[in-house]
């Protein structure tokens, strides 16, 4: 802005003007509304160049206590919706002081300092006369007349139309200087979902609710060498969130799952040149949930330092001790005994696909085999157990189900096997040597980045899985499982062990084929697999998801965050 030239901000705070009795005294979350607008208006501009034009005593020792200009008549009424024509003397007299005018409702409480720096930048760039804040609206004009059914159910007709509001008004001095029939140019400002005006009770919720939203900066990683498990724990978790802002931040390393993120409408961004505490704090959260692995003590100093809430998923790095919540759900037992970390199955989140799912029921027969492991797989694992299982399923009769994650690499090798096998299989059916299900197509059934993965492990009696967060998901479906761990982190996942239902092999970068084809047989066993449904059928998750937002959500009433 030029420094000569001055602004001055002007407040209407007329009580016959208001919608509500004593509008303006009112608290709305926390705050009354005429201290609100001076506290924005201080944001934007010194005291002495604020003034409120008001008819209320009350709002007079306000301002007195505020230490800003204020011009006061106990008979003063707004007899128009033209705010400018009400206040036309007191502008008059400002404009010789002044440069430019900015009235500011006090019934726009959303309208923040931010949305008046901006609106005056882009005012004086345009070199108009004044501004306008105006909002759009789309809608269909109803008329009282007849209309075919073809006519109502005919596409369009939708209108759009700009609306003044009346939030933000902006005025060059000099226009007082011209004649009233002269014309002025008008700048339009949209300030969208931020220029709703109290005009009634409903509004005055409306306000409410959003006032108390924090802006929540969930920071995520998402590629091959470590999956995209925290990009979908993170967007269950958001879903759950609706009274609060919600943007992500991906890691430098992390496009893949920035494309993924956006595609569900989340603003999202990806980490740039600087580190990312100044990609994360950039962005002005009032909480920060990290789910990348192990955060840095630098990292999690840094977001505490600027005021951030913390809370870190699967985090055994030196952040964690920082954090004001660490969730630990694969790993048993809390290695720090601090109190701040909520570690188990306990806290495990399912995802709702699997919350209305059928939860299998003990079948002697094992009609379908479920082989996935992860996002990514980056140990290859798909590929090599199919190959070693195939056969033996192909004698016994048993179908396989191939899920795959979007960050699946060797996609078009993988597609070509499985046809091939499928091509073996229809010619043994053919001769009347296999007799698959009655409901399957193929002898192995394929999906890439399905969002119902609940429906693929319905009716599964056995798995093969990695040991990330699908144990828990087969343990909630009761489905016996042979896990094999991609890398040392996973084989810290003691969840996936035979005292609750599965058969654990350990790290397989060198996956023992005889220790899988054992391990398979074994599970062939009904009595032995029977124990391990049984094992299985004791547990619960579907309240953990809950329990943990509401346990984060808490934060901001544990540290007494006001709007």
């Amino acid at each position: 802005m030029d420094p000569v030239f001055r602004r001055c901000l002007i407040i209407p705070a007329i009580a016959p003007n208001m919608a509500i009795p004593d509008q303006l005294l009112k608290k709305l979350a926390g705050k009354t509304l005429i201290q609100r607008a001076l506290d924005t208006a201080r944001e934007v501009a010194p005291g002495r160049d604020i003034v409120v034009v008001t008819d209320s005593d009350e709002v007079r020792l306000i301002c007195l206590r505020n230490e800003v200009g204020c011009v006061w008549d106990p008979a003063f009424a707004v007899r128009s919706q033209n705010i400018v024509a009400s206040l036309e003397p007191v502008l008059q007299r400002l404009a010789g002081d002044y440069d430019g005018l900015i009235i500011c409702r006090a019934s726009a409480p959303l309208v923040g300092a931010e949305d008046i720096e901006d609106a005056w930048r882009r005012f004086l760039h345009s070199g108009r006369d004044c501004l306008v804040s105006v909002h759009s609206v789309r809608y269909r004009l109803w008329r009282e007349e007849k209309i075919s059914l073809g006519g109502l159910l005919r596409e369009g007709g939708e209108e759009t139309a700009h609306v003044e509001t009346k939030a933000l008004i902006m005025l060059r001095s000099a226009v007082f200087g011209r004649r009233k029939d002269g014309e002025v140019t008008i700048f339009p400002y949209f300030l969208h979902d931020r220029g709703v005006e109290i005009n009634s009770y409903q509004d005055w919720w409306i306000c409410e609710k959003l006032l108390r939203r924090r802006r929540i900066v969930f920071v995520v990683a998402g590629y091959p060498a470590i999956g995209m498990g925290h990009v979908f724990r993170a967007l269950m978790l958001a879903h759950e969130i609706t009274d609060h802002q919600i943007i992500f931040v991906c890691t430098r390393e992390s496009e893949q799952a920035a494309a993924g993120i956006a595609a569900r409408d989340y603003r999202t961004t990806v980490q740039g040149g600087e580190d990312l505490a100044g990609s994360v704090l950039a962005l002005r959260p009032h909480l920060v949930i990290n789910d990348f692995l192990n955060t840095e003590e630098d990292y999690i100093r840094a977001l505490r330092d600027a005021g951030c809430l913390v809370v870190n998923f699967e985090d055994e790095g030196a952040g964690a001790a920082l954090a004001d919540l660490v969730v630990n759900a694969l790993y048993s037992v809390d290695t720090r005994g601090d109190g701040h970390c909520l570690y188990g199955h306990k806290y495990f989140c399912l995802r709702d696909e699997f919350m209305q799912a059928g939860r299998n029921v003990f079948r002697s027969r094992v009609n379908r085999l479920l082989i996935t492991f992860g996002g990514t797989d980056p140990s290859g694992f798909t590929r090599k157990v199919l190959e070693i299982l195939y056969p033996e399923c192909l004698a016994l009769g048993i179908s396989i189900r191939v899920v795959v994650g979007p960050g699946y690499a060797d996609l078009e090798d993988l597609e070509r096997r499985i046809g091939e096998i499928n091509s073996e299989a229809a010619e043994l059916q053919a001769a009347g040597f296999l007799e698959l299900p009655a409901a399957e197509a193929s002898f192995v059934a394929f999906s890439r980045a399905t969002n119902v993965m609940s429906r693929m492990m319905e009716e599964v009696e056995m798995a093969v899985c990695a040991a990330g967060r699908t144990v828990y998901e087969l343990a909630h479906m009761r489905i016996p499982a042979i896990v094999l761990a991609h890398h040392a982190r996973e084989d810290m996942h003691a969840f996936a062990r035979a005292r609750n239902g599965f058969i654990y092999l350990g790290q397989g970068e060198s996956l023992d084929d005889e220790a899988l084809e054992r391990a398979f047989t074994r599970l062939l066993d009904v009595p032995f697999r029977r124990e391990l449904f049984q094992r299985m059928s004791r547990f619960d998750f579907t309240g953990n998801k809950a329990q943990v937002v509401g346990r984060i959500l808490d934060l901001f009433q544990k540290r007494g965050d006001q709007p």
